[in-house]
């Protein structure tokens, strides 16, 4: 019972060096330009994006009011597409495959602190999304998660652990539900 949290100890150790505050710092100053974007202008974002270091593919689709945390911590393949108002936290990094899709107001969470520990150092852990993924409307996917190719984690699912390939998953914790089987048309 004697253990106590170590806040000052916390707050006093650095988190980022000096490079990653002033990169925050230029991207905080940029965003208007991403955040106040016609519709139409996906190219710009994925311009602006790039010039923060992200990778981005070809043909990917990023709305406006999404929310990128650290650019130069994401990674999105071709043909991806992040929807309305996502919220990807990527003080890790964060990969989003071919095809895959991210609905409105997920929430990617590469960020966390070490509750074991009386300082509660911060984690970035890594968060993989595979290719021909669904992250759907208002999910939740966690630190370190890996969510597989072609999984679905149905909306408002809180996915904690790896989520398999071709699996679909629902709930708080996400548990499977199904698996995504996909009909080829002849």
């Amino acid at each position: 019972m004697g253990d106590e949290l170590d806040i000052s100890a916390n707050r006093n150790k650095p988190k980022y060096r000096r490079s990653e505050l002033l990169r925050r710092i230029a991207w905080a100053l940029c965003t208007p330009l991403f955040r106040f974007s016609p519709r139409p202008m996906v190219a710009w974002r994925c311009f602006l994006l790039r010039l923060f270091g992200a990778g981005i593919g070809r043909n990917v689709h990023i709305y406006s009011t999404a929310t990128i945390y650290m650019p130069w911590n994401l990674d999105v393949a071709d043909w991806a597409a992040i929807g309305e108002h996502v919220y990807i936290y990527n003080l890790g990094p964060v990969s989003i495959g071919s095809c895959a899709t991210l609905s409105p107001h997920a929430y990617i969470c590469a960020g966390t602190h070490d509750h074991r520990k009386a300082d509660m150092p911060l984690l970035k852990p890594v968060i993989h999304i595979g290719a021909q993924a669904w992250v759907c409307a208002a999910a939740f996917i966690g630190p370190g998660v890996t969510v597989g190719e072609g999984a679905v984690v149905g909306a408002r699912a809180v996915a904690v652990k790896d989520v398999s390939a071709w699996s679909i998953v629902a709930g708080n914790p996400a548990k499977q539900i199904g698996v995504r089987d996909m009909d080829k048309e002849e």
